[in-house]
C-alpha cells in the first residue's frame, strides 16, 4: 500500500526534504515510525513525528556534522536517538534496534538494520508500522488491519511484550480507550497476560504511571477500563483504593463526558474519602494542585450543591466570594462538572466576580476612625452586600451603615 493523504504530503517541509536528501546521498534508509504512522493512516495529522533509520548514531553524527547541521539534546544518543535541527524544525531520528536485556522498566539495546526485528520490540501492532517517505507502508504484524477494525493487540506474545516494560499494561488501556469502538472487545488471552503480570506495575515509577493514567481517564470507555483494572488486580499497584467506588465512578463518568474535566476530577469519583487522595499522592507523586483539587472535591461534592429556587448558582457564588484561597473558581468549575451541572457550569464561567464597592477610606470619610470599628463595619456591609446577591452599590451600602 502507498499512502498519498494530504496529511502525509503536508509533512514535507523544507526541513524534512533536506533531511531526506542527506540520507539518500549516503544510502541510509529513513522511514516514519510508530505513532505518527498510526495517526496518518487514521487521517489525523500527527503532533510528533519519530523517524527510524538503518544508520548508526555515529554515522548520523558524521553525516550531519559534515553538512553543517546543528545537533541538539545528546541525551538520547546511548539509546540510538539523534536530534537534528534544520529550517527551525527538530528531527528525532533513531537507529533500528533490538532489546538485548530488559528488566520490566528499561532495556539495553543493540543496533540492527533489520526493520522487522525493530518492529518486534514495539508494544502494540498499531504502533509497530513504518512509512517510507514515498508513502510505502511497511507492516509486519497486521497493524493496519487492526487499526481499521479498531482492535488493540500486542505484537507477538502479550506476556513477552508486557515483561519487557510493565507500563505497557497501561498503554494497552490507553490505546483501547483511544481507538476501540466499544467496551469489552478484548482478546481473553490478552486479559489473562495482563492479570498474570499486573504485579510488575509495582516496580514502575509513580510519575510514569500517572502520565498514562491521566490519558486513560480522559479517553473513551473509561468506566469499563477502570472496572477492568479492578477485575485484573491492577488497581492496588497503581495507587487506586482497594474499595474504589465503581458505582459513583460510572455515574460521574457518564455525566461528565462532554464537559472537558481534569483527570483528577474524573478520578476523585472513585474515592470514598480524603485518605484515598493522600494514598494516591504517595504512590503517584501527583502535583500539589491535583492533590488540592482531589481534597476539595471529596469534601465539597456533597456539601456544596445548587440551591432550590430562582438562584441555583448562589451557593457556588457565595463560596467563591467567601474563599481566601487561590484557584477557587477553577475548583468550583470542576465541582460543577463532577456534579454534571452543564448549564450551571456555563453560567458560572460567564459570571464576573463583583468587586466589593466600599473601602476603609470611605468609612473614614464618614467619621469611623478606629481600625477595629472599620474592620467590623466592613464585615457587616459585606454581609449585607452578599444578602443582596452582590447588587447593592456603594451609596446603598453606606446608607445601610447608618442603620447598622
Amino acid at each position: 500500500m502507498r499512502l498519498q493523504a494530504p496529511q502525509f504530503q503536508a509533512l514535507f517541509t523544507p526541513g524534512l526534504r533536506s533531511v531526506a536528501e542527506l540520507f539518500e546521498k549516503k544510502n541510509y534508509e529513513l522511514r516514519i515510525a510508530g505513532g505518527a504512522v498510526r495517526d496518518l493512516l487514521s487521517g489525523v495529522t500527527p503532533q510528533d513525528i519519530d523517524f527510524a533509520t538503518t544508520a548508526t548514531p555515529a554515522e548520523m553524527k558524521e553525516m550531519f556534522t559534515s553538512a553543517g547541521v546543528r545537533l541538539i539534546n545528546n541525551k538520547g544518543e546511548k539509546h540510538g536517538t539523534i536530534t537534528a535541527r534544520l529550517h527551525e524544525q527538530n528531527f528525532e531520528i533513531t537507529t533500528l534496534r533490538i532489546d538485548v536485556v530488559t528488566d520490566g522498566r528499561h532495556a539495553e539495546v543493540e543496533f540492527t538494520t533489520d526493520w522487522q526485528k525493530d518492529a518486534e520490540r514495539r508494544d502494540l501492532t498499531v504502533n509497530s508500522m513504518f512509512l517510507g517517505l514515498d508513502g510505502t507502508l511497511y507492516d509486519f504484524f497486521n497493524g493496519y488491519e487492526d487499526l481499521k477494525s479498531k482492535k488493540i493487540r500486542f505484537v507477538g506474545k502479550a506476556s513477552e511484550r508486557i515483561q519487557e516494560d510493565y507500563l505497557r499494561i497501561l498503554r494497552y488501556f490507553r490505546f483501547y480507550g483511544r481507538l476501540a469502538e466499544k467496551p469489552g472487545d478484548h482478546e481473553p488471552t490478552t486479559l489473562q497476560a495482563i492479570k498474570e503480570n499486573a504485579k510488575g506495575l509495582a516496580g514502575i515509577s509513580g510519575e510514569r504511571i500517572w502520565v498514562e493514567l491521566k490519558k486513560i481517564l480522559l479517553g473513551n470507555h473509561v468506566s469499563h477500563l477502570v472496572q477492568l483494572m479492578y477485575e485484573l488486580d491492577i488497581a492496588q499497584y497503581i495507587g487506586l483504593p482497594l474499595d474504589g467506588n465503581l458505582e459513583e465512578f460510572a455515574r460521574v463518568t457518564k455525566n461528565i463526558q462532554n464537559l472537558s474535566p481534569k483527570p483528577m476530577t474524573v478520578l476523585t469519583s472513585l474515592f470514598r474519602g480524603k485518605d484515598d487522595v493522600t494514598n494516591l499522592d504517595l504512590r503517584l507523586k501527583i502535583s500539589k494542585e491535583e492533590k488540592n483539587l482531589g481534597l476539595f472535591l471529596v469534601k465539597q461534592r456533597q456539601e456544596l450543591s445548587k440551591a432550590v429556587g430562582p438562584e441555583p448558582l448562589r451557593p457556588y457564588q457565595d463560596f467563591l466570594m467567601d474563599s481566601r484561597e487561590a484557584n477557587t473558581n477553577s475548583k468550583i468549575f470542576e465541582l460543577l462538572k463532577y456534579q454534571g451541572e452543564e448549564q450551571l457550569l456555563k453560567e458560572m464561567q460567564e459570571w464576573t466576580v463583583p468587586t466589593f464597592p466600599v473601602s476603609g477610606h470611605d468609612l473614614r470619610k464618614m467619621g469611623v476612625t478606629s481600625g477595629k470599628e472599620i474592620g467590623t463595619a466592613l464585615q457587616q456591609l459585606r454581609d449585607e452586600w452578599k444578602k443582596s446577591g452582590y447588587h447593592m452599590d456603594k451609596e446603598e451600602l453606606l446608607s445601610c451603615l447608618k442603620r447598622l
